[in-house]
């Protein structure tokens, strides 16, 4: 009886040892959320490139809708929705890296999309670059300052090789065109960022003052780049950059799709990316985008740790902040997975 009294307190007292404190930017009793709700529009693992909900109230806890099913079969890409200068939703995607239209929906309550435009860049007018015919995870970014949007994509230049596979991916660099409808577009592609190394998923955002990018360093990490295939973060005054003052790496190796979400009380930030292909995901979290960032502990599927949950096998994509009935029309339509 004393064993089996030991061994319990033992087992109990693990389990609190293992406890750790909530993250920062949770709302305190009685506090109203200054972002309400939360939407996850993603892919799914063995569905990659269809578009999928899920959604949050507090940026953590995750619930899928529409029992795990797709929400909208004419989507294909990598999903990236932006609300726009009409105050409608606008979704980016395309058919495969290699086609060479980007298509663009429109929606005004994120349930029923309608075509707005096809863009088809011509990469051979970018400036001082010989880019292959490739256009990955095109996104989207409103800048209300300027009233206009950046929509960037990420080209290489290289292809690859028996010898040297890695190299197509160490020279993909972000390409950007600017627009003020989604319906014309200016003429000529353009570098966002000119540093001499590969570029994948890249943010653009306005906060605190400034304009930030956040990235996937896409170099194959070595001794000689220790940063490579990390989320890094960068900012500039300028919407188009320069962006510098590049942050060393705010995740693990072999993490990209980064997803930018403000906390419920507005007062951290929540950056989320996927470990591919498509094992996990983290969370890494900051009072101010400039940083220090730390990793919290989560998706384990062991609820002594897990301090965020998702559904399991999901894959990338892009999160909004939504109001609270944005949230429960989505609920209402699409059903929620308890």
């Amino acid at each position: 009886m004393k064993n089996i009294f030991l061994t319990a307190f033992f087992v109990v007292s693990v389990s609190l040892m293992a406890q750790q404190p909530n993250p920062p930017g949770q709302l305190k009793d009685g506090e109203k959320p200054v972002n309400e709700a939360y939407l996850f529009a993603h892919m799914m693992h063995g569905d990659y490139g269809e578009l999928y909900y899920t959604v949050s109230l507090d940026g953590l806890h995750w619930k899928q809708l529409n029992k795990g099913k797709r929400v909208f079969e004419n989507y294909h890409g990598h999903p990236d929705i932006v609300k726009g200068h009409d105050g409608r939703y606008y979704i980016v995607g395309n058919q495969d890296d290699g086609a060479p239209d980007i298509n663009i929906w429109a929606s005004a309550d994120l349930i029923t999309w309608t075509k707005h435009s096809v863009f088809t860049p011509d990469l051979k007018k970018t400036p001082n670059y010989s880019p292959l015919q490739r256009i990955g995870a095109p996104k989207l970014f409103y800048d209300d300052a300027s009233k206009q949007y950046v929509m960037t994509w990420h080209t290489p230049h290289l292809p690859g090789t028996k010898e040297d596979p890695e190299r197509y991916w160490a020279s993909q660099r972000t390409l950007y065109v600017t627009s003020k409808d989604l319906k014309t577009f200016s003429e000529t592609p353009n570098r966002l960022l000119e540093w001499d190394m590969g570029t994948i998923d890249v943010l653009i955002r306005k906060e605190e003052g400034k304009y930030w990018t956040i990235i996937k360093d896409e170099t194959y990490p070595t001794l000689d780049w220790v940063t490579g295939k990390t989320i890094r973060i960068a900012s500039s005054d300028k919407l188009l950059g320069p962006y510098d003052n590049l942050s060393d790496p705010i995740s693990p190796n072999f993490r990209e799709a980064p997803m930018l979400i403000p906390s419920p009380n507005n007062k951290a930030w929540y950056l989320y990316y996927e470990q591919y292909p498509g094992v996990s995901y983290g969370l890494s979290v900051a009072g101010q985008l400039k940083g220090p960032w730390y990793q919290i502990s989560g998706y384990t599927f062991f609820s002594d740790w897990d301090k965020y949950t998702m559904p399991a096998k999901v894959r990338h994509g892009c999160m909004i902040t939504i109001s609270k009935q944005e949230y429960d029309q989505l609920i209402q339509k699409f059903g929620i997975s308890e």
